[in-house]
């Protein structure tokens, strides 16, 4: 496997992960009609953008790594006790 794709697939580096896999089963489930997984795509979106965002601020701060850990976004995701996206 590329160094790209297993960096894509690498959970430490790749905050929604899980948002990606879903919105790409739903394109493969649903014969790549793109107007039925609407949801998915925007659900990827706006994880994207939170999790930018924390990088953003985390950067802004100093903080190394500007991506939080996998361990780390769970952290920040149970103190937020919902998902923000």
């Amino acid at each position: 496997m590329p160094l790209v794709s297993r960096r894509l697939r690498d959970p430490d580096i790749n905050p929604c992960l899980s948002e990606s896999d879903a919105s790409t089963r739903c394109m493969d489930e649903n014969n790549y009609a793109r107007e039925r997984c609407s949801n998915y795509f925007l659900k990827y979106k706006n994880c994207r953008r939170f999790w930018n965002s924390v990088m953003i601020q985390r950067r802004q701060n100093g903080v190394e790594p500007s991506m939080p850990t996998a361990a780390e976004r769970d952290e920040i995701l149970r103190a937020m006790q919902k998902m923000p996206y």
